[in-house]
Formats: C-alpha cells, structure tokens, sequence
C-alpha cells in the first residue's frame, strides 16, 4: 500500500508517533528532496531506502513505482514540509493508485494552511484555499475570481514576491481588506499578524530583508 505521511512544516517534533512507526516500517521512502528528508529520519534515527519523486520527474517514475506496489511494497510519499499533495507533487500517483486498486492510506498530520488559518483571527468557518498563484499566464483571472469570494482566502508566497502578492491584494480587493499573514510557522521566530493590506505593505516595503515562507489569509468580502 501507499502511505501518504506528513512531516512537520517547522519544528521537527510537530510528527505523530504512527507517522514515525510508518517511516520505520516501510520499504522504501519516496521523498520531494532527499536531503531534506535524510534530516527527518537522520533526528528519529529512520534508516530506510530513499527515492526522488518530484514535480520534473513524477511523471516518468509513476509507472515505475506503481510496479513496486503490484509487487508487494509498502511505501511511504512525503514532502519536504506538511502533507503530501497539497501544493507538492503527489496527485498524479495516488491517482493511478485507485486507478490500479492500490490502497492509500492518509495519515492527518502538519498543515501550513489550516495551522495558519486557525491562528489568523479571520473566519474559519468556510474557506478558499487558493495555494500558490500562477506567477503569469492566468493570475489576472484568478484576481477575478478571487475579488468577490464570500470566504477566507489562503494563498501561499515565497519571501521574494510577497510584496508583489500584497499589492495586487490591495489593487484588486481594497487596502482597507484584513490579511493575515503567518510566516516561519512553528519555527523560532513564528509570527502571525492581522492588519488591513495597506498596514501590511506599508511595513514590507521598509523591510531591507524578508526571509520564511509565508501563509497569506484574506478575509472574505463584507466580513462579518
């Protein structure tokens, strides 16, 4: 079977016991960036077989690792941080799992977007997870898209254009909108912040440095 296991976004105890007993049990470990993930196992004293499965290569490999479950395999899918799939490569295999009668089994764990929006102080309720917006083609119809929602929008940024991503929030659904942002989530210097966009660009335009990954949140459209 193919286990789907979550590792910690941040802090490197935010992992279920099940998930390590999982990483320890299985036959090999398909992993975004072997690197990182050898710094995972390395600290739970994990020693199992790695293997690259990644958005360049995905596509080759899915038939090839598909033959390792017909086999007999137990294998385990993870990303560099949070849950496999979202936002990182995984669709596609689980996919042709169900297609071949393979069992998957999700296991819960780290989420950077529903740790960001619990904390945000915006509603909860219902959202739009939006993830990471095209950088080009398609990103002015998703502002359209995206202006008249009546729910909570959480978006994914990179430190390098989160002030692109806060002037278009302000060009295309008011300065007055409240964002939250959290950034460098259940790291050392984790910091979650609710202001209007205009507050929030005001002050990441007077940063000389902007560093972590980032969880934007934007509150729905005539917030309550």
């Amino acid at each position: 079977m193919l286990y789907l296991v979550p590792t910690p976004i941040g802090n490197l105890q935010d992992i279920t016991f099940r998930a390590i007993e999982i990483l320890k049990g299985v036959d090999k470990i398909l992993a975004e960036d072997t690197r990182v993930t050898k710094k995972l196992l390395l600290h739970y004293n994990i020693e199992r077989p790695l293997m690259s499965y990644h958005t360049h290569n995905e596509h080759k490999i899915t038939e090839n690792i598909i033959s390792y479950l017909s086999s007999g395999e137990n294998l385990a899918l993870v990303s560099d941080a949070g849950t496999p799939g979202i936002s990182d490569p995984g669709y596609l295999l689980i996919k042709a799992c169900h297609e071949n009668n393979i069992k998957v089994v999700s296991l819960p764990g780290a989420s950077a977007s529903i740790t960001a929006i619990a904390g945000s102080g915006l509603p909860s309720n219902r959202f739009h997870f939006e993830g990471f917006l095209p950088h080009k083609k398609g990103r002015n119809k998703r502002w359209e898209f995206l202006k008249d929602y009546p729910y909570s929008i959480i978006i994914y940024e990179s430190p390098f254009r989160v002030v692109k991503l806060l002037k278009e929030i302000c060009e295309n659904l008011g300065d007055d909108r409240r964002v939250s942002i959290a950034r460098e989530l259940t790291k050392i210097y984790e910091e979650i912040e609710l202001k209007t966009c205009k507050e929030h660009l005001d002050l990441y335009l007077e940063k000389q440095k902007i560093k972590g990954e980032f969880v934007v949140i934007v509150s729905p459209k005539n917030e309550k």
